[in-house]
């Protein structure tokens, strides 16, 4: 019961997570072509993608654990559908979540606002490329669903 509940969780909060992580990537690139200040608006949006991101992973990794899918074995290596929940899926994501977080950080810390859509554009830009690639897709035949 746990593990469907947190799998929908799971599903579900990446649509969250991917429409502030558009939005903020669209946002930065606007604004630091056009020259514009850094609002608290801007901030907030940057904040908010981080922060779903933050969620996303605590439920990934009770998920990580509880999973049938993710299978602790030298065996689950050679099966494609093992190895991706195991190790691909998890690297990629956790690795996108601290580009995330470091972006966040450095941005706020930047000295212009120019630098500030900067470096919000590409940290974010890259993490999302990163989790575009990870998500486990209907497509990729995973057993996975849209929700």
């Amino acid at each position: 019961m746990l593990y469907t509940i947190l799998k929908h969780a799971h599903s579900g909060l990446r649509w969250a997570v991917l429409l502030f992580l558009v939005a903020a990537v669209a946002n930065a690139f606007m604004k630091w072509r056009s020259g514009k200040a850094h609002s608290e608006s801007d901030r907030k949006l940057g904040f908010f993608a981080m922060l779903s991101s933050h969620i996303q992973l605590v439920i990934g990794l009770v998920l990580y654990f509880i999973s049938p899918k993710v299978i602790f074995s030298a065996e689950s290596m050679k099966i494609a559908m093992n190895r991706f929940f195991l190790v691909e899926h998890s690297f990629m994501m956790i690795l996108a979540i601290i580009l995330l977080t470091v972006g966040y950080s450095r941005a706020k810390k930047a000295a212009s606002d120019a630098s500030r859509f900067k470096l919000t554009f590409w940290f974010y830009l890259i993490a999302l490329i990163l989790i575009l690639a990870g998500i486990p897709w209907p497509s990729k035949g995973y057993g996975t669903g849209w929700f």
